[in-house]
Formats: C-alpha cells, structure tokens, sequence
C-alpha cells in the first residue's frame, strides 16, 4: 500500500464558523488549531499546507474554567531593558478578547513559516458579526464542550 502524499494545486480550501458562545478558551483553540493545520481532513500531510478557513464569532463570551480568570496571565517581553509586561486574564478578556484566542491558537500551530501562513487564515470577531457571509462558513460543533 502506498502513502498519500497531499499536492498543494488539488487542495481545496472551505470555510468554518465557530460560535464560542459559553465554551472553554481551550476547547475552541484545538478546535481551530486542527483545522487550521488540516488535521481534520484525511488527505492531511504534516509538510504540505492542507489546512481550511476559520471564522470564530462571539470571543467575548468565552470562559475560563476554575480561578485561571484572576491568576492567569498573559506574559511577553518588549525587547527593551526592563520591558517584561503581564496582564491578567480577566483585563484581557475585557479589553480585547480576540487576542487571548489567537494567542492560544498561535501556541498550537507549528513554530514556522507553514505554521505563519496557517495563522493567517484565522479570523476571529468579538460579536457576531462578521464579514464573511459570501464565502458561506459551515458551522463546527466544539467537540468535548459543555454549553
């Protein structure tokens, strides 16, 4: 039996809606993540780009389960001296739900220029709302999740 080896012309490329309404930030980011590699897919091929479009509306109502909301917190480092900046999960979630989202998704995806290019095809609103109803997004059910 031979392997399957996906070719970049023959892919086809779909789009999926994810409502996060009520579920958990890490729930919904493996779920983007796996479609955004193409893990879903049986023609899935780890080198070759075979992932699909991901629209997720409503980030604002995402929850994070136990304390994680108060004692969880988002670190970077601005590259100057002294420059090591947190927030707390709560404050971000607030402020700008979108990027606690991509920053989960982004940690999932492969740490190069496949992994890039997969990111960029996540789009991710605060409501619902979107600019993607001309590409008619099919609508994922979040596997393991409790609404």
């Amino acid at each position: 039996m031979k392997t399957f080896m996906a070719n970049p012309a023959e892919i086809e490329r779909k789009w999926y809606l994810i409502d996060a309404t009520g579920l958990p930030l890490g729930r919904v980011a493996t779920t983007v993540a796996d479609i955004l590699t193409g893990k879903n897919k049986v023609i899935y091929t780890p080198n070759v780009d075979t992932g699909d479009f991901v629209v997720v509306i409503n980030s604002d109502k995402i929850v994070l389960t136990g304390k994680k909301l108060e004692k969880k917190k988002m670190i970077w480092h601005t590259g100057y001296i002294g420059g090591l900046k947190e927030v707390k999960y709560d404050k971000l979630m607030k402020e700008n739900s979108p990027k606690a989202l991509e920053k989960a998704v982004k940690g999932m995806l492969p740490k190069t220029t496949l992994g890039r290019k997969q990111f960029t095809r996540m789009k991710v609103y605060r409501d619902s709302q979107h600019n993607q109803e001309a590409q008619k997004p099919q609508l994922v059910e979040v596997k393991g999740a409790k609404r």
